[in-house]
């Protein structure tokens, strides 16, 4: 896959307005002028993070940590072109493998805490809530995807990540509030993987729960350094696939002795039969504490990026194979040992329903260890999600250190660049570069970054993990704030952004149909001779605002009851907000790659939204915002008046 690096750091996370208005005057200098599109592209360069200013400080003008290839002059930019330095994938994997790293990343340390959910939500509430989250995670999933790589205004760029996606309509704050919730996902992810790990493997080798905290601390940082470590070093998520597919198989295996070992018919007959206990425990007040703890086990929007760029040939039926597949086995499964193992111990139900089991039972033994390799071979997924965020927060997404600190690659670059080989001759070659032959570098010691990071996401796991010893509020909390946040709240409001001006069209048109058959002054948008384009340049569209309905038109004049009731005051701010940054960010690349970047013809074209797109994406973020705020709230009440106590 040829690529293009262009020396734009920050440029999926710029938020800068005036950034952005500097592109378009270059844009109207350069074609009144004579003027060319590097010109604005360096305007457009000066405006950088902090992070990644200090960096550049430190390393110095001639610093090496970035390189900007050329491009030959036959050559066109299509949409593989990266205009930051996000390292792309070099494996690629099947549909069966993607979806198999994608339910790897779903049923980690969430499904063995599902009948503790039940137990916090109650039994049908907590079924009816499985299965709606299951649902919103299958759409969440299809929405972002397609947003970013089949999106018209959008499938010429790339947008490669949950952050990218979401800087076009808020720039800065949206791939903040990305960034955050995504680490806090895997963050909260990885604790809850060692603390399974310290609860099963000592316990299989004899040392008995809630004792012999060394010993068990030990076997935790013995057992992780050895497995999880290594698999974690890795560079692709596509080098997981196998040891996805075990760790789905044994995920499965586990569901199957819950269900097979639990004493269900025991437990739900001393508690007077089925019927008494649908009657005494169908819905609970700590019902968002079960919602939490759900959220964590079927969130994967903060890896579905890493598994979408994995995917080869990725088309929306194929990405909607791999989702629907993915998330109809996670909720089976989910499901089944939810409620087995919820029936099986009722009220004394704990975060880790295998503690519930006898400890020198052997069924009991072989389901840890079932655990424990599931547990091994996920740890990596959410690993993966963790080391890419603080790559991008710090570097800018550049994992292979492209060009820095090695004579061999300042080497590697030039002889791609020019083609030049040891016996002297040129030979005609297209100026692109393969992270193949880039040795990865800008690590401490004897690591290069890629590894560097991938000890410090450990480290900062492992601690809480030695200290803290109950699964269940790891669970809850991570799902109640990242969960809610990166599930619900994040992909709704970036498909109102995207389709900002869709939205404000559909608005505008209802209420100028109200108005109309009151009788009241229409506000139809006219377009004035300043908002035409420049002349001489048919690529160019209108400035700004280039739907039938102006945000202004909208917002003056009489509106009915319905346009308040439905929050649309809310919803047209945001999609304002949306539409007016997506025109100046898509302006800012088009004119940063010189003109150069054309849409791939065979790429699929999203429809326009219907009004169904758009109340589903307010159900996203309104069902989030509750989730997020009573989950919280919850969680501080139970943790209060020890309501988890068994």
């Amino acid at each position: 896959m040829p690529t293009q690096y262009h020396n734009m750091d920050s440029f999926n996370r710029d938020d800068d307005d005036a950034a952005a208005a500097g592109v378009n005057s270059c844009r109207r200098r350069s074609n009144n002028d004579g003027g060319t599109a590097a010109t604005a592209t360096a305007d457009y360069q000066k405006h950088v993070t902090p992070s990644n200013s200090q960096e550049n400080d430190a390393a110095g003008a001639g610093a090496a940590l970035e390189t900007e290839l050329r491009p030959s002059r036959s050559s066109n930019l299509t949409g593989d072109t990266q205009l930051n330095n996000l390292s792309m994938p070099k494996k690629k994997s099947s549909m069966l493998g993607a979806s198999s790293n994608l339910v790897n990343s779903i049923v980690g340390a969430g499904i063995i805490g599902i009948p503790y959910a039940l137990r916090m939500s109650g039994l049908l509430a907590g079924i009816m809530l499985l299965i709606l989250v299951a649902v919103l995670t299958d759409k969440s999933l299809r929405l972002l995807i397609e947003q970013a790589s089949f999106h018209p205004k959008l499938r010429h760029l790339p947008v490669h990540t949950f952050e990218d996606l979401a800087s076009y309509p808020f720039g800065k704050y949206g791939s903040g509030f990305v960034l955050l919730n995504m680490f806090i996902m895997a963050y909260g992810a990885m604790v809850a993987y060692l603390l399974i790990i310290k609860d099963t493997v000592p316990t299989v080798m004899g040392f008995e729960h809630g004792e012999h905290l060394l010993e068990r601390n030990l076997i935790l940082i013995l057992t992780s350094l050895c497995i999880m470590v290594p698999l974690s070093m890795q560079r692709d998520m596509a080098s997981l696939s196998c040891t996805s597919a075990i760790s789905v198989t044994a995920d499965t295996i586990l569901v199957v002795f819950i269900a097979a070992f639990s004493p269900i018919k025991e437990n739900v007959a001393t508690n007077g039969g089925f019927k008494a206990v649908i009657e005494d425990d169908g819905i609970n007040s700590t019902l968002f504490v079960g919602l939490g703890i759900l959220s964590t086990a079927m969130a994967c929007q903060h890896s579905a990026f890493i598994v979408a760029n994995s995917l080869a040939n990725k088309t929306r039926r194929r990405w909607r194979w791999v989702t629907n597949q993915s998330i109809s086995l996670s909720a089976v499964l989910c499901l089944v040992l939810g409620v087995c193992g919820y029936l099986g111990f009722l009220g004394v139900t704990q975060g880790d329903v295998l503690n519930n089991f006898p400890l020198d039972s052997i069924q009991a033994n072989a389901a840890r260890v079932l655990l424990a390799f599931t547990m091994f071979f996920t740890y990596p997924m959410e690993s993966f999600v963790a080391r890419h965020v603080l790559i991008m927060l710090v570097h800018n997404g550049d994992m292979d250190a492209r060009g820095g600190f090695t004579l061999e690659n300042e080497r590697c670059v030039e002889e791609d660049e020019l083609g030049e080989h040891e016996d002297g001759d040129e030979h005609t070659v297209n100026t692109t570069i393969t992270t193949g032959s880039i040795i990865e570098g800008g690590g401490v010691l004897c690591m290069n970054r890629r590894q560097t990071w991938t000890i410090m996401c450990y480290l900062v796991t492992l601690l809480p993990a030695l200290i803290v010893s109950d699964i269940g509020p790891v669970l809850s909390l991570t799902g109640a704030v990242g969960g809610s946040c990166i599930s619900y709240i994040g992909p709704g409001l970036v498909y109102l952004g995207v389709n900002g001006e869709a939205f404000l069209d559909k608005v505008g048109g209802w209420l100028d149909r109200w108005r109309r058959t009151r009788g009241y002054t229409t506000f139809d948008k006219e377009v004035s001779e300043g908002d035409l384009p420049v002349e001489g340049n048919a690529s160019l569209g209108l400035a700004q605002d280039v739907g039938k309905f102006s945000y202004e038109s909208i917002t003056s004049g009489s509106k009915p009851l319905l346009y308040y009731l439905g929050l649309f005051p809310l919803w047209t701010s945001i999609a304002n907000n949306g539409a007016t940054h997506m025109q100046k960010k898509i302006e800012a690349a088009n004119v940063a790659t010189g003109g150069r970047v054309v849409a791939d013809e065979s790429k699929e074209v999203l429809p326009p939204p219907t009004k169904w797109d758009f109340a589903v994406c307010f159900f996203f973020v309104l069902f989030g915002v509750v989730s997020a705020v009573a989950g919280v709230l919850s969680n501080v009440y139970v943790q209060m008046y020890d309501l988890d106590a068994v």
